[in-house]
């Protein structure tokens, strides 16, 4: 982020920004002041000199008192932003130290946008509720200003009075941050492009054909992969072949035009895709598809219906994607963190039913998806510690957290609480909860505890988060530089129930403390600028109920946890800018993929953005891999890159605690870490690579920038090879390690994900044991393996 960027945000007009208003605006903003449409500003009769001066003399002392805000680089509105005790405004009521008040100009529209005006204001909302110091808007609109009226309505406002300012008589309101947010929530079911949701009637739709034809195309893409259905090449069509694939037990039959690439993958043409019954051309239904598969594919009877439904959820979310008007992948080389976050498309490129989120309603779907970007005040409650723990790492203690998190306000508010119910407050631990869980799942599995006063509900946070892609994880929009929070969240979700294991979080913090150090103490990582984000503290809450019925592992053994993890946000330097690791594989409305636009926009070739991009994930990966036995789950949504100028420069690697591994049982490890050595066949443990990184990545940013014209395939796998080269150069000390687990073998086994969640969608691997239940299917050839000599 620039220097004089204050603020930044995508809109579906474009990105806004607000910056602090500097001399050469005078001349602009006159310009809009002296108009008739501006008669409320009250400078209409001015000459330029005044208006100078005024704004002169306003931002002498407060360079943030007038902010210029633009859209797409290009003035389009002025806001005055002040605090309502140092204002005429103040004298009229009992101002608060955190009143801050605003005033919003727009310049003549040449062209009127839908919506525009709205998308002003709430950018001017957005950026006001994101200062630490403000905990209440005041507005003083003129009451004959008819405009603005509705706008603050909208936002929450709450009027209260007419007062009588000598120049206007005007209307005193006020917006705390939880007037906003439920303004947002109800924005998000109402607007055009939400509110069909809730009637179904946005599903009748040229997008939900596209959806299916999406849909099945990666079906048939990633089945095919997995072996589990074999289409037949019927003619060769130049770059690509034509195929057929028959129903079993049927007569109809689909047809597509395709590539195969390097890792067996097939990339389908989606326009070529049709079905075809007698010569009859039949209706493309990803439904149909699945039931017609079902055998072959291997699902289970009993679990048919649920992943049905977990693909009928995918269905809907992709309608949802496509109509909710998000930035294309031109902007968003250049939209902020979260804009990015929450215009992805693809919940997980191989997996097949990516976005089942079996427990959402449609009402909860627009409250915390990650797509809907819905602001999210955390419930928080408090927990007795005859049940509950915390852990953190050494330096943080509970009492600090808190502060941090809640600020002395909040804690003190709980406090006289925990006081005024009669309870000793120094028994309790205060603990956020997502609201979809507290509805769902506290309220009735924890009703004794409930009941006990060992649960004890507080109320909603003042801070407003936005759902990360991983669903359960929350950035904090109101305060942004502050820690993530992870809550349970009890969803059928790609594989797995969304809980929070209390019994992992007793650990979590000191397992990240000595990751910290190994990281913190290796030259190659340092050099590499490889970063993890730690997870620094955690709250586990044990149902004992639960844990005498039950001596398994059990979904109802982890509804209720929590954990606080690093921002990166904090270390942000001018012109740098965050975005996962999956927004490489992002394709948008327009099917057109982000990762080309990054590179074109980054002013580099596409050669040497690869290179800077595996020195900044691949590298590290492969010393952790062959020096330290560690292995992580590295994943899209598992990374986020940072980026100077769209250039690659560094990695932080996230979800430490449950997701990393010591492949050596034998390894001297800290007691709380002890539980990461994990014994795992020779044959597979290269499989952390060749797996997660080459199969379930490369194989689609290869496949993404050929497509593109970017980068030829064959170039991008000789970067890979290179970057593998280079670190063994480096280390010439780790031969035999290199010779024991080599990554230029001819082949390796084909690891299945869609064959795991085919064969247990509710929880496909066993943490503790990781290899225990991988499905194989045959060999790929190793795409790097041609370079080993070259």
């Amino acid at each position: 982020m620039s220097d004089n960027i204050l603020y930044r945000c995508a809109r579906p007009a474009g990105q806004f920004t607000l910056r602090p208003m500097q001399a050469e605006d005078a001349a602009l903003v006159y310009s809009w002041v002296t108009q008739d449409y501006a008669r409320f500003w009250g400078m209409q009769d001015d000459d330029f000199e005044t208006v100078a001066g005024f704004y002169r003399d306003l931002t002498r002392d407060n360079p943030h008192a007038a902010l210029i805000g633009c859209c797409n680089q290009q003035p389009v509105f002025l806001m005055e932003f002040y605090q309502a005790q140092q204002d005429q405004v103040g004298q009229f009521y009992p101002a608060r130290d955190d009143d801050y008040g605003m005033h919003i100009l727009i310049a003549p529209a040449e062209k009127p946008l839908k919506q525009f005006s709205w998308q002003v204001f709430s950018t001017v909302m957005d950026y006001m509720f994101s200062q630490p110091q403000v905990g209440r808007v005041v507005v003083e609109p003129d009451v004959r200003n008819d405009k603005i009226h509705p706008l603050n309505k909208r936002a929450g406002f709450r009027y209260q009075h007419t007062i009588d300012m000598g120049h206007k008589t005007a209307w005193l309101a006020f917006c705390q941050r939880d007037d906003y947010q439920k303004a947002l929530l109800q924005e998000s079911l109402t607007m055009n492009n939400t509110s069909t949701l809730l009637t179904g009637s946005h599903l009748a739709s040229d997008n939900w054909t596209l959806a299916n034809r999406l849909l099945i195309r990666k079906a048939i893409a990633e089945f095919a992969h997995e072996k589990l259905v074999e289409p037949k090449k019927v003619a060769s069509a130049g770059k690509l072949d034509r195929y057929s694939l028959a129903v079993p037990g049927a007569e109809a039959e689909y047809q597509f035009c395709a590539a195969r690439m390097a890792l067996d993958h097939w990339s389908i043409d989606l326009d070529s895709l049709s079905k075809h019954q007698n010569g009859e051309p039949l209706k493309l239904d990803a439904l149909s598809f699945i039931v017609e598969f079902n055998q072959q594919i291997g699902i289970p009877p009993t679990m048919l219906a649920t992943y049905m439904e977990e693909i009928t959820s995918t269905l809907c979310s992709s309608v949802f994607k496509l109509q909710n008007n998000n930035p294309d992948s031109k902007a968003l080389t250049k939209a902020d963190f979260q804009t990015v976050e929450a215009a992805m498309t693809e919940g997980h490129p191989c997996f097949i039913a990516n976005n089942g989120r079996i427990g959402f309603d449609a009402r909860d779907y627009l409250a915390f998806a990650p797509e809907a970007a819905t602001p999210v005040n955390l419930v928080w409650v408090a927990v007795h510690l005859r049940n509950a723990h915390f852990s953190s790492l050494d330096e943080l203690s509970y009492q600090q957290l808190m502060r941090d998190e809640l600020g002395e306000g909040t804690v003190n508010a709980f406090n006289a609480r925990l006081d005024e119910i009669g309870v000793d407050r120094d028994q309790y631990l205060f603990m956020p909860v997502h609201p979809w869980q507290w509805q769902n799942k506290l309220l009735t599995v924890f009703a004794p505890d409930i009941a006990a006063r060992d649960i004890i509900y507080l109320g909603a946070g003042d801070d407003q988060y936005q759902a990360q892609q991983s669903i359960r994880t929350f950035f904090n929009r109101s305060q942004p530089n502050k820690r993530y929070v992870k809550t349970a969240l009890s969803v059928l979700n790609m594989g797995f129930m969304r809980g929070l294991s209390p019994y992992y979080m007793a650990t979590t913090p000191a397992v990240n403390q000595w990751l910290e150090g190994l990281v913190e103490n290796d030259h190659w990582l340092k050099q590499c600028d490889f970063r993890i984000l730690r997870e620094v503290a955690a709250i586990g809450y044990h149902n004992r109920y639960y844990e005498q019925a039950i001596s398994g592992d059990s979904a109802y053994k982890k509804m209720f946890a929590a954990l606080w993890r690093d921002n990166p946000v904090t270390a942000l330097q001018p012109n740098q800018r965050l975005m996962t690791m999956a927004s490489l594989l992002h394709i948008d409305h327009h099917q057109q993929a982000l990762l080309p636009a990054l590179i074109a926009d980054s002013g580099v070739s596409a050669e040497s953005w690869v290179s800077a991009y595996l020195r900044c994930y691949l590298s590290p990966l492969l010393h952790c891999f062959w020096q330290h036995d560690l292995v992580f789950m590295p994943h899209g949504e598992n990374l986020i890159l940072l980026l100077e100028n769209n250039l690659p420069v560094s990695a932080y690697m996230k979800d430490i605690g449950e997701e990393i591994a010591v492949l050596n049982p034998d390894a001297v490890l800290p007691e709380k870490a002890q539980r990461l050595a994990v014994d795992v066949p020779e044959n597979l443990k290269l499989l952390s690579i060749f797996t997660d990184v080459f199969d379930c990545i490369f194989r689609f940013i290869g496949a993404i920038l050929a497509q593109d014209n970017t980068l030829p395939e064959e170039t991008f796998w000789r970067c890979v090879a290179d970057c593998v080269k280079e670190y063994q150069q480096a280390h010439p000390q780790l031969a035999s390690k290199f010779a024991r687990y080599d990554l230029f073998t001819p082949e390796f086994e084909l690891s299945c994900l869609n064959r795991l969640q085919l064969a247990n969608n509710q929880q496909m691997i066993n943490l503790s044991d990781p290899a225990e239940n991988l499905k194989f299917a045959g060999t790929l050839i190793n795409p790097i393996a041609r370079f080993a000599d070259k």
